[in-house]
């Protein structure tokens, strides 16, 4: 009955459900513009172009950069992060940020969790030479921006079989994407990203059904067995070293913490976190985020 009431009919479906599997994960190319994004950053790569990996300042957003960063860091060394500051930016892709792409030689911007409604921002970069492929799971407006690739589930015209993704979900299916078309493996280089996967998921509560269940379901094993340093970091001060971390843990606790950053001082450092190589490092940083997170409850 319980089954039923979620929408698990049949015993395919509830096979599904409580055996969530990595190989039931959708073709990336469904998703509209994929073909485009991946030739774009492939081109990219190819030529040694600047890429600035470009995120909203929560923790979807920052899990998303994060993500992506840490994925192509594996192949190539010209990137680099950028989020928006909250209080003198807002939300969203800033023209201080197209800018700031501008002086530092930067001539793709993967924009992450934002840019779906920025059709004026992304003309201002054009006309800077600058292209942009934009990874959103928002509604969009009647009209999309003219980026090289808009990569957003809930698009009007959308293919893809799953709309409730997160925006660290659409960089995850990105780079899925990006792996199946240079013939590199998935499971060593971002399955073990997954943990990120699941702190956005259940940090921008969006549904946890379908292929989110899949991607929640194995990013939870992998926080709770191999977490990166950032997030043991973050584990640590929480208090949840050797529990086993639920969801609930990362909505109450550690999803807090990564947003405290954005919100009291700066998104980036969220970002500097997460994607941190070294374990002191990491703590060191981790301790400081801790602290917004206080400030942020008194005020």
């Amino acid at each position: 009955e319980l089954l039923v009431l979620r929408g698990v009919t049949n015993e395919t479906d509830a096979k599904k459900f409580f055996r969530p599997q990595l190989s039931d994960l959708y073709d990336p190319f469904l998703l509209n513009d994929m073909d485009k994004a991946v030739n774009r950053l492939n081109k990219a790569m190819g030529s040694k172009e600047k890429i600035l990996i470009y995120g909203d300042y929560d923790v979807d957003g920052t899990t998303a950069v994060a993500l992506v960063y840490k994925f192509l860091q594996n192949f190539y060394s010209g990137l680099d992060c950028y989020i928006p500051d909250r209080y003198d930016e807002g939300y969203g892709i800033s023209i201080k940020g197209i800018d700031y792409a501008e002086e530092n030689g930067f001539s793709l911007i993967i924009a992450l969790d934002c840019g779906i409604k920025a059709i004026e921002k992304v003309e201002y970069a054009k006309s800077k030479g600058i292209d942009f492929i934009i990874c959103d799971h928002h509604v969009p407006d009647k009209e999309l921006p003219g980026a090289v690739a808009v990569l957003d589930p809930k698009r009007d015209d959308s293919t893809y079989p799953y709309q409730h993704l997160s925006g660290c979900g659409v960089g995850f299916k990105f780079m899925q994407a990006f792996a199946i078309s240079n013939n590199l493996s998935i499971k060593e280089y971002l399955f073990p990203l997954l943990d990120l996967m699941a702190v956005s998921i259940a940090s921008d509560i969006v549904p946890i059904t379908d292929e989110n269940r899949i991607l929640a379901f194995h990013g939870l094993k992998q926080l709770n067995s191999n977490p990166s340093n950032g997030l043991k970091a973050i584990i640590d001060l929480c208090g949840l070293k050797n529990k086993d971390i639920t969801t609930s843990d990362i909505v109450f606790k550690i999803g807090p913490r990564i947003n405290a950053s954005g919100r009291v001082q700066s998104g980036k450092e969220a970002v500097d976190l997460l994607i941190s190589k070294d374990p002191e490092g990491a703590k060191e940083k981790g301790e400081n985020i801790n602290q917004y997170n206080e400030t942020r409850k008194e005020i």
